[in-house]
């Protein structure tokens, strides 16, 4: 029983080295590999596709486009470059509508005094 336990302990170590080094088992007879991607030859790692495409704010955001943006996910959460791009988008378009509330105002003061 000890020899045999010693003999599955040896296979299992050198299975996991063979998985670990990247070689791989030849095929089975009539086993054909898929086809590999135009200039890549199959090994090392892929790019990961995200689940969903990045939805970012359009030029004028609107309430319901904030409630749609979606982020890609990376690393160690959300994508930084895309939140930090939403972020300036949506605060450059509350300063506009900020600054457009404002003369609307003035405008409106200006108005009220005149009569």
């Amino acid at each position: 029983m000890t020899i045999f336990l010693l003999i599955l302990a040896i296979l299992l170590v050198g299975g996991t080295a063979l998985v670990a080094s990247g070689r791989r088992m030849p095929a089975p007879l009539g086993w054909r590999a898929p086809e590999a991607p135009a200039g890549r030859d199959g090994l090392g790692l892929v790019e990961p596709v995200a689940s969903l495409p990045p939805v970012l704010l359009p030029d004028d955001p609107s309430a319901r486009d904030i409630d749609a943006v979606r982020f890609g996910l990376g690393l160690r959460g959300y994508r930084m470059d895309q939140v930090d791009e939403v972020l300036d988008r949506l605060a450059l378009a509350l300063d506009a509508r900020d600054a457009t509330i404002a003369d609307l105002r003035a405008q409106l003061a200006g108005q009220d005094a005149e009569r």
